[in-house]
């Protein structure tokens, strides 16, 4: 039987908050006779103790390393916490055995461990790419050192030149490689989007009782169900919903994460005297508790700030929306509009909220011949590009082609 080693700094399971690819690929592994051992992070209390922790799950070997992470720290609290990572993470994968290494980013720095492990025995490694760092952390302005950014840029580099394979998470991610990396076309001919886990979301008959939460019956509902980060562009909900209060005041807006901006959002929200009366922002949630919510709202969201660099996102919002049948907005271009427009599927909004806007959207909202249309396509595109099968089939013949080759 051959064994994965799975290197993911924020692996979680369904019962915690936060997107579960990893756990998902991971469970089909093992349904295909792999193995898998995962090294992760944790900031469970129970599992201060030790440095390491080791568990097993679902099949799953999963080795625990205690270190709080979250969206609110600043910049250098998480360079360190990265690179505290980087160090453990490297001793612990050099002392386990396995046929084949896979890598999912971000941060870049996941690379390393990895690096060195094909340098030590020689077992190759996948690279996936969730997100192309160091180019969207270097466009939002992250990281502004020159210097720093060569380094990382080279880091990059180094790091794809070593994998066997990279797996970009959407054909965006994989033009901007080929665009900077031309020499490695031929490691990123496999996009592998992240995953609408159908069963998840369509075998789940729960539903959340929305008046009872809010006050009232709404007419339309809108999910943001994610991070309250700076790229986020949670902030856009607030703007636009100020705007369709006056046209439509019972279609609104449900924003339900964490992050480093929730309570600066909460504040605009009460400035633009919308909260609680369209907009209802409301704590974390794991994702075995999202298809309740879904099952209960019109439509699902993904938003990011106006910087292009972040139109490559493969975000899990995106898919979860598709998975419950659900239509989908986004606030941006790159190709998920692409994908709204061309297989009718959604609600592309323009990053400039005015008024024109605002009653644009709201007569979209009241389409609904349009919205049936859209959730049949929503579903129908995830069963046929996005779904576990999909992937996981993809996945398998990446690492029987790496194993075989070594």
């Amino acid at each position: 039987m051959k064994k994965i080693l799975y290197l993911h700094q924020y692996f979680k399971f369904p019962n915690e908050n936060g997107g579960t690819r990893s756990y998902d690929l991971s469970h089909s592994f093992i349904k295909k006779d792999y193995q898998v051992e995962v090294i992760t992070t944790t900031a469970d209390v129970k599992y201060k103790e030790n440095k390491w922790t080791k568990v097993e799950k679902d099949g799953i070997i999963v080795h625990y390393l205690y270190l709080p992470y979250n969206n609110t720290m600043g910049v250098m609290q998480r360079i360190m916490v990265f690179l505290k990572f980087l160090y453990f993470a490297t001793f612990k994968l050099l002392k386990l055995e396995g046929d084949i290494v896979l890598a999912t980013s971000t941060p870049l720095t996941i690379g390393i461990p990895a690096l060195l492990k094909k340098a030590h025995s020689k077992t190759p490694y996948i690279f996936e790419v969730r997100d192309v760092w160091p180019e969207a952390v270097i466009a939002i302005g992250v990281i502004k050192n020159k210097v720093l950014q060569k380094v990382l840029y080279a880091l990059e580099s180094k790091i794809y030149k070593h994998a066997s394979t990279i797996v970009p998470l959407s054909t965006d991610m994989q033009h901007s490689i080929v665009r900077r990396y031309p020499q490695f076309e031929n490691k990123t001919d496999v996009v592998i989007e992240n995953i609408a886990e159908i069963n998840r979301f369509q075998n789940n008959n729960n539903t959340i009782n929305i008046e009872a939460i809010i006050g009232f019956n709404p007419s339309f509902s809108v999910l943001y169900a994610g991070t309250f980060g700076k790229v986020n562009g949670v902030n856009k909900f607030i703007e636009l919903a100020e705007r369709t209060l006056v046209l439509d005041p019972k279609l609104v807006f449900i924003l339900i994460g964490s992050g480093a901006e929730k309570e600066s959002i909460k504040e605009l929200a009460l400035r633009n005297k919308v909260l609680n009366k369209n907009v209802f922002i409301l704590d974390s949630i794991s994702k075995s508790e999202l298809p309740a919510w879904y099952n209960a709202v019109s439509m699902g969201a993904s938003f990011v700030v106006d910087i292009p660099e972040l139109w490559a996102n493969s975000a899990n919002k995106f898919f979860d929306t598709l998975a419950a049948s659900k239509p989908i907005l986004i606030n941006h271009e790159g190709w998920q509009a692409d994908a709204i427009r061309s297989r009718n599927i959604g609600y592309v909004l323009p990053f400039n909220i005015t008024e024109k806007t605002a009653k644009d959207f709201v007569e979209y909202t009241l389409n609904k011949e349009l919205i049936e249309v859209q959730k049949k396509n929503s579903l129908y595109l995830a069963k046929e590009k996005f779904s576990l099968e999909k992937a996981t089939e993809s996945y398998l013949k990446i690492l029987e082609k790496n194993i075989a080759y070594v």
